[in-house]
């Protein structure tokens, strides 16, 4: 097997959700559910075919994050996966209603952060063997830091 990582694509640091599903009906269901869930809303998704054809398909309402999608799934090319790039709105928004889809097996990660992803190839295919979100730790928050942490959810409205 051979280990590589795959950087993702993400140059305006959009926030984006990286998992795993089990089918094609995935790119439909994924688009109808975040359209219910967030009306209005800007996403691009493109999805890893693992048989057949092996496509990744896509969907989405801003042709530019779309791009940004396939562009990024192709590069993965890990069975089954998904991309979904998100403007003008968080994760947090449509995590659990994606996570809630049955064709969604696991969700690797749901960050804005610099990502990079393990992938794992074999003579059969690729996948996902994890992904660095981010930066490693730099030290534990002090009092200063909690009041900062607070202070930041109930600006953005997640508290009261």
């Amino acid at each position: 097997m051979n280990i590589q990582i795959v950087k993702i694509d993400n140059p305006n640091q959009l926030n984006f959700i990286l998992g795993q599903s089990h089918f094609i009906k995935t790119v439909e269901d994924m688009h109808e559910t975040i359209v219910s869930t967030v009306p209005g809303a800007r996403f691009g998704l493109a999805f890893c075919e693992a048989s057949d054809v092996c496509l990744v398909r896509h969907s989405g309402t801003d042709p530019e994050l779309v791009d940004l999608a396939k562009k990024n799934a192709y590069a993965l090319a890990a069975g089954h996966s998904f991309i979904v790039f998100m403007k003008d709105m968080y994760p947090i928004n449509i995590l659990n209603a994606v996570k809630n889809l049955p064709e969604v097996c696991r969700v690797f990660c749901a960050t804005a952060n610099p990502v990079e992803v393990m992938i794992g190839e074999t003579e059969q295919g690729r996948g996902i063997l994890g992904v660095i979100d981010g930066f490693k730790s730099k030290g534990v928050e002090t009092e200063a830091d909690i009041q900062k942490r607070k202070e930041l959810l109930r600006k953005i409205g997640y508290k009261h």
